[in-house]
């Protein structure tokens, strides 16, 4: 779960990086696509852990 946090918060500071510098546009971009694929990884990897020890 670690992981998962810790690469949501690196895509986060991109997806600002990206928005702060009209040039990296494309980097915000990409920071938000990982961004959302990070979450929804984690989340379903709770899901699943959780559903298992039921």
């Amino acid at each position: 779960m670690t992981v998962i946090i810790l690469l949501a918060v690196i895509w986060a500071v991109l997806t600002i990086v990206g928005f702060a510098f009209k040039g990296l546009l494309w980097l915000a971009i990409v920071g938000i696509v990982l961004f959302v694929g990070t979450l929804v990884l984690g989340i379903t990897r709770r899901v699943i852990n959780r559903n298992q020890k039921l």
